[in-house]
């Protein structure tokens, strides 16, 4: 039990030390996927 808090408290920090990292990653995905929706509509296919 005691490696498994162990485990989750240092999955919590590097969350906190990546979350800008991550909340890049995700912005760019969704920019992505905004366009290729966008391009696919504007295509008519």
């Amino acid at each position: 039990m005691q490696a498994f808090t162990r485990g989750y408290r240092g999955l919590s920090v590097i969350m906190v030390v990546n979350s800008d990292r991550i909340f890049t990653v995700g912005t760019m995905v969704a920019g992505l996927l905004a366009g290729a929706f966008v391009g696919s509509s504007l295509m008519g296919h």
